[in-house]
């Protein structure tokens, strides 16, 4: 019996970290977020600038693992 309450704790401890690694990230995408409005606004930085930065960082990502449509 402690294995089944021991594997089901170690599920929810899974479960509940994968809900803060969500909140973190919307945290973070918020931020940044921002940040580009922020530069847009101010006129410090166009979209057509960020996004043509976006491609060119982009392009240093290894390939996913998994094949994209």
């Amino acid at each position: 019996m402690d294995s089944y309450f021991s594997t089901s704790m170690n599920e929810i401890n899974v479960i509940a970290k994968l809900a803060d690694l969500k909140e973190d990230h919307y945290h973070h995408l918020l931020t940044l977020s921002t940040l580009i409005e922020l530069l847009i606004e101010k006129g410090i930085l166009t979209r057509e600038e960020i996004d043509k930065k976006a491609l060119e960082l982009d392009q240093f990502m290894a390939p996913p693992p998994y094949p994209t449509v």
